[in-house]
């Protein structure tokens, strides 16, 4: 398979915070966000892979600062690593209030995906190529990430997880 660039897979959506998308305080809901952040994931994950892709994870996701109703969200989305069926996705969330044209950033996240083929299972993907500073912490760190993840879902024991022993030691 050609590898390709992680850039190629950067996805920005915009979306305006209207009555509908907030909570009785005028905050947007998280689970609208959470909504979004997967559109835009999903989509980055889908032009790495050429292929549809389902959610496997979700990070963490912190909540930074609320986001009012009005403002304009911009969400960047770019695979941070690619491995054997699934990739990392790793999200950024701006909020931009019109009046004051104040951009923050809100919240970070990693999603991960796997790639199907048109019956439902598991296809490999491209490699990724990170080429700036920023996208090569984000691919070197991701294999920590993942252990993280397969560990939690039981995917996996701690004691098999090389990138955790070497940054924690014997998990036994």
């Amino acid at each position: 398979m050609e590898a390709k660039k992680c850039i190629d897979s950067l996805t920005i959506m915009t979306e305006l915070v209207l009555p509908n998308d907030a909570n009785l305080l005028g905050n947007l809901m998280g689970g609208r966000l959470l909504y979004w952040m997967d559109i835009a994931s999903a989509l980055s994950a889908s032009k790495h892979a050429n292929a549809q892709v389902v959610t496997a994870s979700v990070d963490n996701v912190s909540f930074q600062h609320p986001i009012k109703l009005g403002s304009v969200i911009t969400i960047e989305a770019k695979v941070s690593r690619a491995f054997k069926t699934s990739m990392e996705v790793h999200l950024v969330v701006y909020a931009q209030t019109l009046r004051q044209g104040k951009k923050i950033k809100s919240n970070e996240a990693f999603y991960t995906f796997v790639a199907l083929d048109e019956n439902g299972t598991p296809v490999e993907v491209n490699p990724a190529i990170a080429e700036t500073d920023d996208e090569k912490k984000l691919f070197d760190s991701a294999m920590r990430r993942r252990e993280i993840r397969l560990v939690l879902a039981g995917k996996i024991k701690a004691h098999e997880a090389e990138g955790l022993k070497a940054l924690f030691g014997n998990l036994d």
